[in-house]
């Protein structure tokens, strides 16, 4: 008699998107969110912690590595998005990666110190996670952590060990990363990302009379039937929604 073997889901919280990946990604699973600037890596990312404790009762840590927290939460209420209502709640935390970098004070209540090595950087990430017993995590960006070690040769081995450690948390995580010519098949910086990550998400633009319109192509997802078409999506006043019938324009 053979066992069926069935995969925990976690729903995404992005609208249109579940529907590609059999109903929400593998429960415990790394995701590469990857793509040039300024198409939607960090509202995919932050959607989804957003999503998980506004639908689904379920606690997010935000790694913000590239703007200060202050920041990230008045440009999330544009899609009505009270990040700190749920801060309070202890189902958000944001870990503030960019204030001591930078030579600021902080009032934040998760702050990362600007010296701080890979080890202790990944420590700090997991005792955050622990804290508020978070089962989402996003990092934004794997090129900003590059940068804080001053030495990119190392995001090899750093991300190895980082990927080892968030499946030991058990926590669905998304990464985001810059992709540097995805037309040339270039979708990370570093070469590596898509290689540690269970599955790569990649939010690309294409071109239609001289105006530029969003898509989206899942180009692995384990444990996930999925398809590799581009689909076209948008960000609205609600955040980014996908739309898995339509043509892609």
């Amino acid at each position: 008699m053979v066992t069926e073997y069935t995969v925990e889901r976690v729903k995404s919280g992005i609208q249109g998107f579940d529907d590609l990946i059999e109903g929400g990604f593998p429960k415990g699973t790394t995701v590469l969110v990857t793509g040039p600037t300024g198409s939607g890596k960090t509202t995919f990312g932050v959607q989804f912690v957003y999503k998980g404790a506004e639908l689904y009762d379920e606690p997010g840590v935000i790694v913000t590595l590239e703007e200060r927290s202050r920041d990230l939460r008045r440009e999330m209420l544009a899609f009505g998005w009270d990040i700190g209502k749920y801060e309070r709640e202890g189902k958000i935390a944001i870990i503030d990666g960019v204030s001591a970098v930078v030579g600021l004070p902080s009032e934040e209540q998760y702050v990362l110190e600007g010296n701080l090595n890979a080890e202790d950087f990944l420590r700090y990430v997991y005792r955050v996670v622990k804290a508020i017993n978070a089962k989402r995590l996003v990092i934004d960006s794997i090129p900003s952590i590059a940068f804080r070690l001053k030495k990119e040769e190392e995001i090899r081995s750093v991300l190895l060990q980082f990927n080892t450690i968030l499946l030991e948390m058990g926590v669905t995580s998304i990464l985001t990363t810059e992709a540097p010519d995805p037309s040339r098949g270039k979708i990370s910086r570093y070469g590596i990302e898509e290689y540690i990550a269970r599955g790569v998400i990649l939010l690309d633009f294409v071109e239609k009379e001289v105006e530029l319109k969003r898509y989206l192509l899942i180009r692995k997802m384990r444990e996930t039937k999925h398809s590799m078409k581009k689909y076209p999506f948008e960000i609205n006043e609600n955040g980014i929604v996908v739309y898995p019938s339509g043509e892609l324009y």
